[in-house]
This record gives C-alpha cells, structure tokens and sequence, in this order.
C-alpha cells in the first residue's frame, strides 16, 4: 500500500503535468501569447525555507491576461492559522494548482479552477473545483460546461452537492446573494478515508478542466461584440475582483501562508470597472445576463 508521502509526491506531480497541458493549449489558442515564468520560494512562519511554486502569466491578443500556477508549501505555521484551517498542530504542507483565464472578448466567460492537496498536522484532505463567469448569454455554454463537470462527477456520486456548494460559496453576499457567475463544481476538506481511491478520484476530476472550457473559449474567441458587451464584461470583472479580495478562502490562505503576493492575486483581471449603482441598460442582453447569476438546475 502506498505511504501518504508517497501519495502527496504524486500529486505534486500531476499537478505540475496539468499546468504543462493547460499552458499548451493557451499556446495553441493565442499564437501571440507571452509567458512570464517565475520560480518562487517562501520562507515559513519560523522563517525556515518552506517550499514554493512556479507561476506563469499569460498576455495576449485572445487571451488578456491569465495566471496558471503551482506551488508546494510546507513547514510551520501560527497556532491562529493552525486552528483555522483545522490542523491538529502548527505544522501545514500543501501542493496543488490554480488557474484563471480572462479573456479578451466579452463574449467569451472567464474560468477558473483550482486542485488542491493540503495535510494539516495529522489531518490530510482535497480541495478544489472550477467555475465559470460568462458576460454573455450564451445560454448552450453554460449547460456544456456543467454537463462536462457532471459527467466526470457522476460516476462518483458526488455532482449534485458539489454543484449545490460551488452555488453557495463563489458569492458576493453583501450584493444580494448574487454569484460572480454561472457556478460549476467546489469541494473542500474531502477525505473518505481511502487514499488511493481519493487520489484517482481527484485526478481524474481535474483532467476535465481542459475538455470543460477550452471548446467554449474556441468557440467564441472570433465574435464580433460591442462597446455596451465589453462595459458590461468590465463591471462584472469588477464583482469578480471583490468576491476575490472579500471572500475567496484561496486568496486568504495564500496570504496568510506567507505566499507570493502577486502569484496569488494574479486571479485580478487586468481591466475592470466599477460605477457607482451600476445596472445593465433596461431591455438589454446584459440585463437578461443578470438573470443566470444565481442558482439553476442545469
């Protein structure tokens, strides 16, 4: 049977091997794309060396900016973010990657994704999922994108309540409950006890990423849009930066792990407004668009 250490080399592996795919396909998208590669350390909370990551960031004409990135993090931490996370000393190692790409062309949604493995003193589980924030309503992208999600869920059993949580936590509460996008699947702290199965399990989910959301981006990279679709995509990203910077338990543990401040907030769109009251115009296909912010039965 193989060892937890064993396991977690493993993922740290294929999570290095996903980044690699997902670069290539942005390559073969945007044949204009520029990469910035950055090899990072961190030290931990004893400032002791504590692991670290490879970042890229991505510009280009189709895709504006993007961040695809993995790291892997280990050593102490306060006895606050111990108890926090829900580890059973002041010690943490985790590895994963996350990823996020804003493209240039409203019409085309932004996507996120994130596939993690974290150990928390004696306690080790999974975490992730991914999403997706469209500025237009192109209603069949949506039901495409959480039908591939619900296929490579379902033979776990798992679709229903990570579709219903992924619902519930990409959130802005304080605008009224409603969602930085149209959802799609999110999971934390999953340990069933198995390792080996939770680790097939896990991989295999996040090999999806790449079916789920780069035939829409191809799909829709070469629409013609308007003045009035990239004002709305702007004011969206702008709900998008504050879910980020307000909520998102990501962006938290990085910075409280003592993370590379700009590999974790690469997530920021490179452009996005904010009006003050800001509402679609009445009658609008953006109107229509603020409809699908909020839970569906896909």
């Amino acid at each position: 049977m193989e060892t937890l250490e064993q396991t977690k080399s493993r993922f740290a592996d294929h999570v290095k091997l996903l980044q690699d795919k997902i670069t290539q396909k942005l390559r073969d998208i945007d044949p204009e794309l520029q990469l910035t590669e950055d090899i990072w350390e961190r030290l931990d909370y004893e400032g002791n060396p504590g692991g670290g990551g490879r970042t890229r960031a991505f510009s280009g004409n189709i895709i504006e900016n993007a961040g695809v990135n993995t790291s892997l993090v280990h050593g102490a931490v306060s006895d606050a973010f111990a108890k926090q996370i829900g580890g059973t000393d002041n010690t943490m190692w985790a590895t994963g990657i996350s990823l996020i790409i804003h493209p240039r062309n409203p019409r085309v949604p932004t996507s996120h994704a994130n596939f993690r493995m974290i150990q928390a003193g004696d306690k080790y589980w999974f975490g992730g999922g991914a999403d997706l924030t469209p500025y237009y309503p192109h209603v069949e992208d949506f039901q495409y994108f959480h039908d591939i999600w619900k296929n490579a869920c379902e033979p776990y059993g798992h679709y229903d309540k990570w579709k219903k949580t992924c619902d519930e936590y990409f959130v802005n509460k304080h605008r009224d409950n409603e969602m930085r996008g149209v959802g799609g699947i999110f999971y934390d702290h999953y340990n069933s006890g198995d390792l080996e199965v939770d680790y097939n399990m896990f991989t295999n989910i996040s090999e999806s990423f790449i079916e789920s959301y780069f035939p829409i981006l191809e799909k829709r990279r070469d629409e013609a849009f308007t003045e009035d679709d990239e004002d709305f995509q702007l004011h969206r990203r702008g709900r998008y930066v504050e879910f980020n910077l307000l909520h998102d338990r990501g962006t938290h543990f990085g910075l409280k792990s003592n993370g590379r401040t700009d590999s974790i907030l690469i997530s920021l769109p490179g452009r996005c407004k904010f009006s003050y009251a800001y509402k679609p115009k009445a009658g609008s296909v953006h109107e229509e668009m603020m409809q699908y912010y909020f839970p569906r039965d896909w």
